[in-house]
């Protein structure tokens, strides 16, 4: 049986206080502030020492010990946006 994909991750961009999620051909800007702390205190080299996890279920950060699930992102999202 093949493996489910939850969400294609395109790319995930960073500036000093923002993150840019490319994912399933949408385009999602975070506050870090909003999303972690962790990554808000992060350098460059850490940020973008990510991988993709459990098929596009989330994202981890092995450097500072953080993992975002993408549908919860998405949430955030939605709800600091309506």
């Amino acid at each position: 049986m093949p493996m489910k994909f939850y969400h294609k991750v395109e790319s995930i961009q960073f500036d000093d206080l923002m993150m840019i999620l490319k994912v399933d051909n949408r385009t999602y800007t975070f506050q870090l502030k909003e999303i972690s702390q962790k990554l808000l205190d992060a350098n460059s080299k850490e940020r973008k020492a990510f991988k993709i996890i459990c098929s596009g279920y989330g994202i981890n950060w092995p450097l500072i010990d953080e993992d975002l699930s993408i549908d919860g992102l998405i949430r955030t999202y939605n709800q600091l946006n309506s």
